[in-house]
């Protein structure tokens, strides 16, 4: 790995003040971000990503890279919360098993909008149909994760839990503004969208910092509650996002497919959420413990992606050229 590429990404402003978060909170700094705030820059940050997504994506227009990129995010959404289930059933019990291969299978929100800061670092751009592709990798995984919850464990067969489920999964505010902003970025006119760019573009950065001080010192409490869970999810928590991410990039290495776009695939699959997933499975999986599942995705995943994982997949991507022209 390129170690310019490294220092470079760690000393980006925006990471800073993750660090700052976290710093604040070893140090019991009584420094706090209002809940409110930290809302609102949260659906801030949704909204304009998938705003921006959808007037990218009627630019650009639909083509085979487009369908064969959301087709691979499909199948990552389904087939990485099969194969975590079946890893952490040597150590949990079916319902620790089920939410975290939920978390893992679907995806973080922060860790996309973090990525899409370290391309334009790089002045590499991206596609909107990526936008399009992390909303689609939302929801199947928490889907996947309650059935094999219900197949699993005998006690878990309440005839209307799927539906809820379901609703909760495609209803989740997170997963709304993505989609409804992407939408509304698809339908609204080119003219009128420039109206509104110096608030989905100009200002951006800002709210991403601020809402990544919020996100370390979040990270660093949750962290604290989940060391005595030991070794083996600590070692997880590392080890399959490397191994989604890279099989991300090696996949999309047989297809024409631009290296921005490989990039924020990787990210995708190697992130894990901490959002979605912990709502609906809220309702799903209340015998799951959140102070397992949260953890991993939030203090441990999240900070590996955004510190060590983005340099380390962009480096792999420089090694691993696309094969089809």
């Amino acid at each position: 790995m390129d170690l310019n590429i490294l220092i470079s990404n760690i000393t980006n402003p925006v990471l800073l003040f993750f660090i700052l978060g976290i710093f604040a909170t070893f140090v019991k700094s009584d420094l706090e971000i209002p809940a409110a705030s930290a809302k609102f820059i949260s659906l801030y940050l949704l909204f304009s990503i998938g705003f921006k997504g959808g007037q990218e994506l009627v630019h650009s227009g639909i083509n085979q890279q487009i369908i064969i990129t959301l087709l691979l995010a499909l199948a990552f959404s389904v087939f990485v919360p099969l194969y975590v289930f079946h890893l952490l059933r040597l150590k949990l019990n079916v319902f620790d098993a089920g939410a975290v291969a939920s978390a893992y299978g679907s995806v973080s929100a922060v860790t996309f909008i973090s990525a899409a800061s370290f391309l334009e670092m790089n002045n590499t751009p991206y596609g909107g149909h990526m936008v399009a592709a992390m909303a689609l990798m939302e929801a199947p995984a928490i889907v996947i994760g309650m059935i094999l919850i219900r197949k699993y464990d005998k006690s878990s067969s309440e005839k209307g839990s799927m539906k809820l489920v379901l609703h909760d999964a495609f209803t989740n505010g997170s997963v709304l503004m993505i989609l409804g902003s992407l939408v509304i970025g698809i339908i609204a006119d080119s003219k009128q969208a420039e109206g509104i760019k110096p608030f989905t573009s100009d200002i951006f950065k800002g709210f991403l910092a601020i809402f990544l001080l919020e996100m370390g010192m979040v990270a660093a409490k949750r962290f604290k509650a989940f060391i005595q869970y030991g070794w083996f999810v600590s070692l997880f928590s590392i080890i399959i996002p490397l191994v989604n991410g890279t099989m991300a990039v090696l996949l999309t290495s047989f297809w024409n497919i631009e290296s921005g776009n490989r990039f924020m695939l990787a990210i995708l699959a190697a992130s894990a959420s901490y959002i979605a997933v912990p709502a609906a499975m809220r309702l799903a999986a209340p015998k799951a413990d959140p102070g397992l599942y949260i953890p991993m995705a939030l203090g441990l995943t999240f900070p590996f992606n955004i510190t060590i994982g983005m340099p380390l997949y962009w480096t792999f991507i420089q090694y691993f050229p696309t094969t089809s022209h």
